[in-house]
């Protein structure tokens, strides 16, 4: 009996090495974009609602999304909000306003990949995460909901959540509007039934994220999961990613398996895509980073920021 159990498990081995593994891409051949992350300060969705304190209010809620009116000016932006007082009451002394990242996209038979590229530059350590001093995240929607599409990662940053305004003592982390009760000035509290919830989430009305953990010189903690009420962060994360960092420059390539199965985005053709991307840089934490306007990417062929082949 065991030569056979062993015969087997020999055949099984043999039949894995007989498998060839999905090949990462060959990132030579995928062009890159570049885009700027800025600070965001106390900004929050609530913030974009209100006419007094946002001049574009009237616009947003008519349907004009972020980029309509500030792509461009992300980095004067930043360097406004890292050290206006009036919206940022804890500034970072010597944060800088903004970063670059490049971005890059792409796909095989079996997964999709975005490879991202940057450097943090000169930080500040804030010493909130004493763990980590930078961590890099991106944010994916597939039109399931529709205020990503028009204010990216600002979908999910309202007045009442950790180190905003309206915070409170409770730990709020991010969170959809549609998964609260009422939403006012100072966000939303009461959350809604899990009936409700479940149903939203099989409607797809929820978000996707990816999250790396950095240090150099050490494999990438990788965390992902979904946004509604909450962040709810998967007990085993269904990304991957690879990371290495050199002269400051850190270079971080996430993948996921196209379909991932139940509480993830399906990555088909066909299909537009809402990407938000997030760097906390000098040890900080929750809103303390850097974050992207709401960014477009579509599989093979079509009218977006980042079009996701097969190079």
């Amino acid at each position: 009996m065991s030569k056979i159990i062993l015969s087997g498990v020999v055949a099984l081995i043999a039949a894995s090495f007989a498998q060839p593994a999905s090949a990462a891409p060959d990132w030579s051949k995928v062009p890159a974009k570049t885009i700027t992350l800025l600070y965001p300060a106390q900004m929050s969705w609530e913030t974009l609602l209100t006419q007094t304190e946002h001049s574009g209010a009237s616009k947003f809620r008519e349907g004009k999304g972020c980029r309509g009116c500030h792509e461009g000016e992300e980095q004067s932006s930043g360097k406004l909000l890292v050290g206006d007082k009036s919206i940022e009451p804890t500034p970072i002394k010597g944060k800088p306003g903004f970063i670059t990242m490049n971005v890059k996209t792409a796909h095989d038979a079996e997964r999709i990949y975005v490879q991202v590229a940057f450097n943090p530059g000169e930080q500040p350590d804030a010493g909130m995460d004493k763990d980590f001093a930078t961590k890099v995240a991106v944010m994916f929607d597939d039109g399931g909901v529709a205020e990503a599409g028009r204010a990216g990662c600002w979908s999910t940053c309202h007045d009442n959540a950790a180190a905003m305004p309206s915070a409170g003592t409770k730990e709020t982390q991010k969170y959809l509007a549609r998964s609260r009760v009422a939403v006012t000035r100072k966000g939303g509290e009461e959350i809604k039934p899990a009936s409700e919830l479940d149903k939203m989430r099989a409607e797809g009305g929820f978000l996707e994220y990816w999250q790396a953990r950095l240090k150099p010189g050490a494999p990438p903690v990788v965390v992902d999961g979904t946004i509604l009420e909450k962040r709810s962060e998967r007990a085993q994360p269904m990304a991957a990613a690879e990371a290495s960092e050199a002269g400051g420059l850190w270079t971080v390539t996430f993948s996921r398996k196209l379909a991932a199965g139940a509480l993830s985005k399906d990555f088909a053709a066909g299909k537009t895509y809402t990407l938000g991307f997030s760097v906390h840089a000098g040890h900080t934490d929750h809103r303390f980073h850097y974050v992207s306007l709401e960014k477009t990417l579509v599989l093979d062929a079509g009218k977006a920021d980042f079009v996701a082949a097969q190079p």
